[in-house]
């Protein structure tokens, strides 16, 4: 009997304070590696009850994210890691994780309107004014010390065969950069790269991650890209477009560096989300499969399930007209995940709350969401 999940035979993730976790969906934690070795963690009790409940076929109820978009059609961090990794032998159980997602810390340049301080140290002011700060500081850093972390995890950095790195934003976090040049003078480049980021910056101080990437054999960039223009940067605070734009021009010149854009599906881009998809084929930006779809679950005053049955009436309907013989069936099927999924639950009890929510939101930075939730024409 093949394991529920794969996530704790193969994986390691490092999140808030340092804590370990069993994926970075699922509240499972395992210890912190801030205070002891990646070896007491990966053989510790925690993490085998949960392979021993995996490996009897029996599943976990904090891992209810997966669950929910399972129920409805959808691919779940559990399916994408079971299929990715499926050819690791788990008898004996791996000595050390192969598969590692380090968050480092909260470091990020832009306010994502429904991301929040714990994630974004640019949150930091927002949060404090609304009172929904995670401590009293703007940094929150997750490995106190990146030099110890690396000397007493270096065999399994070493022999891993993909990063994942998100947010915070890797691509300005020191430490992420500190890991690359490692792994580079050890000449341990063969581990895929993998990458959500908002994209904004491919030099950070003195570094050049276009040179770093060089190095390694696969390199996948997930934009996080909710919208184009104007509303893109509404969402995503922070965010210049044309700096979007400019940087995938810089990246096409390393074939082995994929791009696909990766919105966040929320209320606030959901009517204009083919749009999205439609435009950066137009431009070039991604090929028509290269779109990776992320269905946000919290904060649920942002899920699309929030919705008016009239609206995903009409969103359902948009959906369906953008699909033509040329669209990919991987397209089709993301697509059809988002309208699945919204219309699993009437939870449009929740929409005023959205509304308070998102105008706190709106006075504070001096904004108006107004302007931009006309339903699109070819509705």
């Amino acid at each position: 009997m093949k394991p529920t999940c794969l996530n704790p035979f193969v994986h390691l993730h490092i999140s808030g304070n340092g804590t370990v976790k069993a994926c970075c969906v699922a509240n499972i934690p395992f210890g912190n590696i801030n205070d002891q070795s990646l070896e007491e963690i990966w053989n510790g009790e925690a993490i085998n009850l949960l392979r021993e409940k995996f490996s009897r076929g029996e599943t976990d109820p904090r891992c209810a994210v997966c669950h929910r978009i399972e129920e409805t059609g959808g691919s779940s961090i559990r399916i994408e890691t079971n299929e990715k990794f499926q050819h690791i032998k788990l008898d004996p159980v791996p000595a050390l994780p192969v598969y590692f997602d380090i968050r480092f810390s909260n470091i990020c340049n832009f306010r994502c309107r429904t991301c929040y301080h714990g994630a974004s140290s640019k949150w930091f002011n927002d949060a404090k004014a609304l009172g929904t700060n995670v401590g009293e500081k703007a940094v929150i850093k997750n490995i106190a010390d990146v030099q110890a972390f690396i000397k007493k995890s270096e065999k399994a950095l070493l022999n891993a065969e993909e990063f994942y790195f998100a947010g915070g934003e890797p691509l300005v976090t020191e430490e992420h950069y500190i890991l690359l040049e490692w792994l580079i003078q050890r000449k341990a480049t063969n581990a895929r790269l993998r990458y959500n980021t908002n994209f904004s910056k491919l030099a950070f101080r003195h570094y050049n991650v276009l040179e770093l990437w060089k190095h390694f054999p696969k390199v996948e960039i997930l934009g996080s890209i909710d919208a184009t223009g104007k509303l893109g940067e509404y969402i995503r605070k922070d965010m210049n477009w044309q700096t979007i734009l400019t940087n995938r021009e810089k990246i096409r010149k390393l074939p082995h560096v994929s791009f696909k854009i990766s919105p966040t599906v929320s209320v606030l881009n959901i009517h204009h989300l083919v749009d999205l998809y439609q435009e950066c084929k137009k431009n070039k930006m991604i090929n028509a499969e290269d779109i990776y779809i992320n269905i946000l679950e919290k904060p649920n005053y942002y899920n699309i399930q929030i919705l008016k049955k009239e609206e995903k009436e009409k969103i359902t309907l948009q959906i369906l007209r953008s699909f033509t013989s040329e669209t990919p069936i991987s397209v089709r099927k993301a697509f059809q995940e988002i309208i699945d999924y919204m219309n699993a639950k009437d939870r449009s009890n929740l929409w005023p709350r959205f509304e308070q929510k998102n105008k706190e939101l709106d006075q504070l930075r001096n904004e108006n969401f107004n302007q931009f939730i006309t339903i699109p024409t070819n509705l």
